[in-house]
């Protein structure tokens, strides 16, 4: 049970522990029992009332933090108590423990509201960091792209260089898409795969000044065919694709899927995430049998 240490509280712990000890000796063990200092306790005089006695100590445990550490947990033990021995087989017995009673009641309730109050408030607290989270994590998302943005924008200076590649496999980083970098299989060099929606793709990336060609499909295929049934195929061509080409990728149960920059700068430019762009040219290949669909066509 947590707390704070306010006036009220040092309030209902003070009569409940006056309220709920009769004799001296016992009152002494229940202090001593919630770490009030032996040195503390041996000024207790004789002739000192258990009233008198409280007073003081009380008063010096507010002092400091480690004596309202010991206020609280003379509140928690005195809000656990059930029964109150040291109050029977006394003349007003049944007074006494009724007093008693009605005290630990009420500091028990005063805790219990706080308790809850408190867990309101780091709840409260929890969702506040949540946001500020949320909002770092979007900034930093918006910052991250825009970076990508800045890098990929200018697409056809990367032309015939291998940079270009390089940043398609940044940008599936940044989607979160799960991916390989480039790789030599049964000696043949594959420039990456993905996987999406538990399909593997080999991705070819064509980064060159002229469209990708009817030779450029039939090698994406044949190194497609030598893999296992699941495999697909993505060609990235930068300039584009001559007609032959889509034709020639383009068939019942085509295994391969045409993307081109206007395709790249769709999810740079904000209008679909990658994904979506991913799924919308599978999803056409599957109800068309044509591997190209183009960005421009999306919506129809």
């Amino acid at each position: 049970m947590a707390a704070k240490i306010t006036p009220r509280l040092i309030e209902l712990a003070y009569e409940a522990t006056l309220k709920s000890f009769w004799r001296k000796e016992a009152l002494r063990k229940f202090l001593r029992a919630s770490r009030v200092a032996e040195e503390f306790m041996a000024t207790w005089a004789s002739d000192e009332s258990k009233r008198e006695f409280l007073d003081r100590v009380f008063e010096k445990l507010q002092a400091s933090d480690q004596g309202k550490a010991v206020i609280f947990e003379i509140a928690r033990f005195l809000s656990e108590q059930t029964t109150f021995p040291d109050l029977r087989n006394w003349e007003g017995s049944a007074q006494m423990i009724s007093e008693a009673t009605k005290a630990v009641a009420e500091l028990k309730a005063y805790l219990k509201a706080q308790d809850e109050n408190i867990r309101n408030e780091r709840e409260r607290e929890e969702v506040k960091a949540k946001a500020r989270d949320d909002r770092q994590k979007i900034q930093r998302s918006l910052t991250d792209k825009a970076k990508l943005q800045q890098r990929l924008g200018p697409l056809h200076l990367a032309v015939g260089t291998q940079q270009g590649g390089y940043d398609f496999y940044d940008l599936l980083d940044f989607c979160e898409i799960q991916n390989r970098r480039p790789y030599v299989s049964a000696g043949r060099q594959i420039d990456g795969s993905i996987t999406f929606d538990g399909t593997t793709y080999l991705v070819e990336l064509k980064f060159t000044g002229s469209q990708a060609g009817a030779t450029d499909i039939d090698s994406l295929r044949s190194k497609v065919d030598d893999k296992a049934d699941n495999t697909m195929g993505i060609l990235v061509s930068i300039s584009g694709y001559s007609s032959v080409a889509i034709t020639q990728a383009s068939g019942r149960k085509t295994p391969l899927l045409l993307f081109d920059a206007m395709h790249i700068y769709l999810f740079l430019s904000g209008a679909l995430p990658f994904r979506d762009i991913i799924s919308r040219v599978r999803r056409h290949a599957s109800q068309t049998g044509e591997a190209y669909l183009a960005a421009a066509n999306f919506s129809s």
